[in-house]
């Protein structure tokens, strides 16, 4: 299971950079661009009609190099608009956008994650869009479903959903019925239990996921008892019986050789060709989402099947858009701005030209005048959408302010894998820091 929820978007990933998600999709490396232009006391104006738009955005350099193409592009349509652009990796990115909100100067525009967007919306930084018209672009449904507070802080970019790969050519080989639509928990523990009866001592048909406090989550949520930490972070929501249900069934996958031994899982690196769990050899199924899951296709060709995380009477797993563009409160340009968030998601040229950068397009036409030309490598993230969509739960990624409570869960849950605590010794220490992290964000 994937950690860490809001790479999952690039990675999948949720808060730990992730994870997992992800998060997702969104966390890799990338240079910097043109210096920022200062939004607050209004970024150039390129003469009384036009605007010169500030432009922030994290990843990749095929989606930087994309990106600056689609400026140009619409520049080229709109002369009277042009832009200043900064683009940089994950992690220089989150660390300037705090700097540039706290002092009022965030860009125009600026791109915008699902595990921090509620954050920046609720400090007053990001601009309402709901005015924009998005009829016959973007399904109703998938607006509703990042509003907050019924109100649009973003303009969702792509789909996005968590599911599993698994090594469809393996199992199959070793005659383990694979995992299929709609599977149950029940189902995936009698899916582990069954291939390892039938697989090589040296293979895993599934990964110890007791440490991640996301992957518990799937769990709870699967079962109608909601998010483990309330959306406000005023909460801490741990159902003590699933827990322990969840909990001592891989500790007795870890006694039976279900999973890999401790040591064996720490030494993972996801998407790594030689030490990726999947890719490896060595673990037949493993997390992903579908802004990562083509790494895994492109690793592992044509041997990569995909499925929804497992269901509960509430339904499974994730499934909306993780990745936006935002409009900066402060910006002296709302209105070119918004005019170019809807053109950014509806010109087909655009859509040409940004292709799956930002993977699935949330626009259908798009996706459609791109799907001739696909890949295997990009068609496996819509089909791993395809799968996770009809019974997905919204994302619920870690509040602001409970990053030293999810790393915290980790190591617990370490102690707990290498025998250094019990399971009630975990719990207790889990649930305390919990509630004293949430009565701090009541405070």
């Amino acid at each position: 299971m994937n950690k860490r929820k809001h790479r999952m978007l690039v990675k999948g990933g949720v808060l730990l950079a992730a994870a997992a998600l992800a998060l997702t999709g969104c966390s890799s490396g990338g240079k910097s661009g043109a210096q920022t232009g200062d939004s607050g006391e209004g970024s150039g104006n390129s003469g009384a009609k036009g605007a010169k738009l500030s432009i922030m955005w994290w990843g990749a350099d095929d989606r930087h190099q994309a990106t600056l193409k689609a400026l140009d592009l619409y520049t080229e349509q709109h002369p009277e608009i042009s832009f200043t652009p900064e683009y940089l990796s994950w992690d220089g990115y989150w660390s300037k956008l705090t700097t540039l909100a706290a002092s009022k100067s965030m860009t125009d525009v600026l791109q915008m994650d699902g595990a921090y967007i509620q954050d920046y919306a609720s400090r007053g930084t990001l601009e309402d869009l709901s005015d924009i018209d998005f009829s016959g672009i973007i399904d109703q449904k998938i607006i509703d479903s990042v509003k907050i507070g019924g109100k649009l802080y973003g303009v969702p970019l792509s789909l996005n959903g968590q599911g599993y790969a698994f090594n469809k050519a393996d199992l199959a080989a070793a005659g383990v019925t694979l995992p299929h639509k709609d599977w149950t928990w029940d189902d995936f523990w009698n899916f582990a239990k069954e291939a390892r009866q039938k697989l090589p001592k040296d293979k895993y048909p599934i990964s110890d996921a007791s440490n991640g406090w996301d992957s518990y989550q799937y769990y709870q949520t699967a079962m109608g008892k909601g998010p483990v930490i309330s959306p406000d972070g005023k909460k801490l929501n741990i159902d003590k019986d699933l827990w322990y249900t969840f909990n001592n069934m891989y500790a007795q996958f870890r006694k039976d050789g279900v999973v890999p031994s401790p040591d064996e899982q720490g030494a993972f690196v996801e998407n790594d060709p030689k030490a990726d769990p999947m890719a490896s050899g060595k673990v037949m199924t493993r997390g992903a989402t579908v802004a990562s899951v083509s790494v895994l296709e492109t690793l592992m060709p044509g041997k990569v099947g995909v499925v929804n995380i497992p269901v509960g009477p509430a339904g499974g797993g994730w499934a909306q858009p993780t990745i936006f563009l935002s409009v900066s409160a402060n910006s002296k340009h709302k209105e070119e701005a918004k005019a170019f968030l809807k053109w950014f998601v509806s010109d087909k040229e655009a859509g040409q030209t940004l292709g799956l950068t930002r993977g699935i397009p949330v626009n259908d036409t798009i996706y459609k005048e791109l799907e001739p030309n696909l890949q295997p490598k990009d068609k496996i993230g819509k089909e791993l959408m395809d799968v996770v969509s009809d019974k997905a739960l919204p994302f619920y990624p870690a509040p602001p302010g409970w990053s030293e409570w999810v790393q915290a869960y980790q190591n617990e849950m370490d102690a707990v894998r290498y025998g250094q605590e019990t399971l009630d010794q975990a719990y207790n220490n889990i649930v305390k820091l919990g509630q004293d992290t949430a009565a701090k964000q009541g405070g």
